[in-house]
């Protein structure tokens, strides 16, 4: 039995007993593995950092950093890799948890290298079969993105010209056409610029599924985009009585991602807590930071979002019913790509909206190491 062409690096064995680790390794390079081991969670996942790795073997109980955080920060440096658990304190209760944090599968101590190759063969099976279904995942969005990409310039160019048309037709008439005719001329055009709004947004969404939206990652403030983002949009604030405030503070540390991204998310954010928000209202920016994370924060005075709404706003083409916004247009797809966005730069997105109060939008990515 010989490992698989497609194994990315060695299995990992980190256990602190040295006569288990030795029996490990024994059992799987006999089995045609290659296998290294560590005797302790902080050098296997150096190991794993450095040169990856596609499964683990590791003891739950170990001195200093223990089995259940080695497996939640190798997930972290690679979500598909296979873990499988060790100990010699077999319960129930430690195998659910084991499960809970990523585990694959738990073999309570003492075991036969018969059963640590059966366990890892599985593991293996498992891994390749992931590995097989990431890769189809991948040639399916890139065959939906060749077909979006295709139908959405075929769609932009008559419309485009259907605009110029209109837009030929008001200029030429003048003052001179009839009342009616000018209010259907005006409604097609507005039909047209939101049709083009949605193959735009289309498009943007493609791109963040196929991982070409936020292709950099780089050290990113915050402290930079906003002003610009809120000044770019001052006028669209003033038109609606709503005054932004910055609060993001100077020495916010950087995130890692794509500047480019990052302001998109966040002009998608104001744009919204400007258009969903009551005469005389305010939009605020604020941002804080942990050792690991910063999160920014888009709040807005409006009417709020009823909570059996809120699971749907990422949803794409859905717009929250009810809101101050009746009358406002949109695609209903800048909060979706604002959750792609957040996701891809391996982050998130939250809601926290109370009806008659307000909203605000969080995301949180993860921060810079280099600062």
């Amino acid at each position: 039995m010989t490992r698989p062409a497609e194994s990315t690096g060695p299995i990992i064995v980190i256990d602190d007993d040295a006569a288990m680790r030795r029996a490990c390794e024994a059992a799987l390079t006999r089995a045609g593995y290659a296998v290294e081991v560590f005797a302790d969670g902080p050098s296997g996942l150096k190991r794993i950092e450095e040169a990856g790795a596609g499964l683990i073997v590791v003891d739950l109980k170990m001195p200093g950093m223990g089995g259940m955080e080695v497996i939640k920060r190798a997930k972290r440096l690679n979500s598909d890799i296979v873990a499988i658990v060790i100990t010699g304190y077999p319960t129930i209760d430690t195998a659910v948890e084991a499960m809970k944090t990523g585990a694959y599968d738990f073999l309570p101590k003492p075991f036969t290298a018969e059963e640590l190759r059966v366990i890892i063969a599985r593991g293996e099976e498992r891994r390749l079969l992931a590995i097989e279904a990431k890769r189809l995942r991948e040639e399916r969005r890139a065959q939906a993105h060749k077909f979006i990409t295709f139908v959405s310039h075929q769609l932009q160019s008559p419309l485009g010209a259907v605009q110029q048309y209109l837009d030929v037709l008001r200029y030429q008439a003048g003052d001179s056409m009839p009342e009616q005719h000018r209010l259907w001329i005006d409604r097609s055009a507005k039909k047209v610029t939101e049709m083009l709004a949605i193959i735009g947004d289309w498009l943007t969404i493609s791109k963040v599924e196929g991982g070409r939206l936020a292709t950099e990652r780089c050290p990113v403030l915050w402290q930079e985009l906003t002003p610009e983002i809120l000044e770019n949009h001052a006028t669209v604030a003033e038109s609606h009585q709503v005054t932004t405030i910055d609060e993001v503070p100077a020495d916010c540390p950087p995130v890692i991602g794509d500047a480019i991204a990052l302001r998109m998310l966040l002009s998608n954010l104001v744009v919204n807590a400007v258009k969903y928000n009551k005469p005389g209202g305010e939009v605020r920016v604020k941002a804080e930071a942990d050792q690991a994370e910063v999160s920014l924060s888009v709040s807005d005075t409006g009417r709020g979002i009823a909570s059996d709404q809120q699971e749907h706003v990422f949803e794409e083409f859905y717009r929250a019913a009810g809101g101050s916004a009746a009358g406002t247009t949109g695609t209903g797809m800048g909060l979706p790509i604002c959750k792609k966005i957040a996701e891809e730069l391996d982050g998130r997105i939250t809601l926290d909206s109370r009806p008659d109060e307000g909203s605000t939008f969080t995301v949180i990515l993860p921060r810079s190491p280099t600062c």
